[in-house]
């Protein structure tokens, strides 16, 4: 048997209709030159960048470890 394919509805919130007429009406739309212009976006990586470096170190360690181990069990 064939699966049978559902028709698509537009999702709605479980909200009384007369909320949704007051809320949107109060929306405003900006400019988004205005919204761009508010928002400055300064990422800090810091603490990133040092578990990397951490995370690179122990990596090393343990492969160095694991050539030495290599040459003493032959």
């Amino acid at each position: 048997m064939g699966k049978r394919r559902r028709k698509k509805r537009d999702r709605r919130p479980n909200l009384p209709p007369d909320t949704l007429k007051a809320a949107a009406s109060t929306r405003v739309k900006e400019p988004l030159s205005s919204l761009q212009a508010g928002y400055d976006f300064d990422p800090d990586y810091s603490s990133m960048v040092k578990d990397l470096k951490r995370i690179g170190a122990l990596a090393g360690t343990f492969i160095g470890l694991l050539i030495v181990l290599s040459f003493f069990l032959r």
